[in-house]
């Protein structure tokens, strides 16, 4: 349902009386995003994995007992960002990385296409 032109008016009011009184806030808000804190648990969790990586392969040789605390990390840093990228959806990924809705479809499709056609022209 459309707001009416009172309605238009009225938010317009209220946003131009927030930036007099609070740009910094406008700025704040109009630079975040719905995905945001998703996000950054990803960027945590890739941070973590590798620093998991890193532990199971310095002491594999010599701990045991340490490298499975590593690998423990390492899912846990796999299971963290599984979940948040089920947060954020096919459709927040698109927003977020600036890709339009077919545009990875399409792609796959041209390069299976482009393979398709290499190995049915055989050995020429």
């Amino acid at each position: 349902m459309p707001l009416s032109d009172e309605e238009l008016k009225i938010l317009r009011e209220i946003e131009a009386q927030l930036n007099a009184t609070d740009p910094q806030l406008v700025d704040t808000v109009s630079k975040t995003t719905v995905y945001r804190h998703a996000l950054g648990a990803i960027r945590w969790a890739i941070f973590g994995f590798v620093i998991g990586l890193a532990i199971v392969v310095t002491t594999f040789t010599s701990s045991l007992v340490f490298a499975f605390i590593g690998f423990l990390g390492m899912l846990a840093a796999l299971w963290t960002t599984a979940t948040n990228l089920k947060k954020i959806g096919k459709a927040g990924l698109f927003n977020v990385f600036g890709i339009r809705e077919g545009g990875i479809t399409r792609l796959v499709g041209q390069t299976r296409e482009g393979l398709r056609e290499r190995f049915d022209r055989g050995d020429e």
